[in-house]
């Protein structure tokens, strides 16, 4: 991990814009996790990952977490064991919208369907961890399609719910039932959060590049494929 690359003019900049949404978002909600007490989806479940494509995986992950834990201090959040286990699942999928084909992106989403299904409840509802193979398979597709940021997209938000729903059948009681109810509440939801990612990396790769003649640095990746506007010299 070459953190070095992380403190020039532009890393810091996007690091500061990325940390601004990440605070702005934190402190919006969307939706409520069902089976425990103030916990919610926001508005960072939309552009969470994006942090792995523009600065690479590693360095990606670092912004995340520093963002993360920077809002939590600053929104006075309870360091609970929930709240700290809740900062993981966008780490995972930084790192899968920001690499290519890697064996952390695999081994991720079959590890949680692994232990989805070796809990009593989760070998109940084993089909609910099928959402999970979505990843996986994304990544298998020929490179033109698997790295469509809309595909990016939805394969890091399917990474950020398995981690999430891995942990949550361990740490928060639920029913079968429960599970079974979220089936189509997770389509819906995840549908969202695809749509939201891809349009928060369209807006950042605008912004970059709008900003590069004034912050030059080589670090930051900016896809002009994902440009709006781009003048073509």
């Amino acid at each position: 991990m070459k953190l070095d690359k992380l403190i020039t003019k532009k890393g810091l900049l996007f690091l500061a814009i990325f940390s601004l949404l990440v605070f702005v978002g934190d402190r919006i909600n969307f939706s409520k996790l069902i089976g425990a007490e103030n916990q919610f989806f926001t508005l960072f479940q939309f552009f969470g990952p994006v942090a792995g494509a523009f600065l690479g995986p590693a360095v990606g992950v670092l912004s995340v977490l520093i963002a993360e834990v920077a809002s939590k201090i600053a929104n006075n959040a309870a360091f609970d064991l929930v709240t700290v286990l809740r900062l993981t699942p966008m780490l995972f999928a930084a790192w899968y919208f920001g690499t290519k084909k890697d064996k952390l992106s695999f081994l991720v989403p079959i590890a949680a369907i692994i232990l989805f299904i070796a809990h009593p409840v989760g070998r109940q509802v084993w089909y609910f961890s099928l959402f999970w193979t979505i990843p996986i398979i994304i990544k298998l597709l020929p490179k033109k399609y698997g790295e469509k940021a809309f595909l990016r997209s939805l394969g890091a938000t399917f990474t950020a719910h398995a981690v999430g729903g891995a942990m949550w059948n361990y740490v928060v009681p639920m029913t079968p039932g429960a599970w079974i109810a979220l089936i189509p509440v997770v389509i819906y939801e995840r549908l969202l959060f695809t749509a939201g990612i891809t349009m928060s990396f369209v807006a950042l790769n605008t912004l970059l590049d709008r900003l590069d003649s004034k912050t030059k640095s080589e670090y930051v990746n900016v896809d002009k494929r994902y440009v709006l506007f781009r003048q073509i010299a």
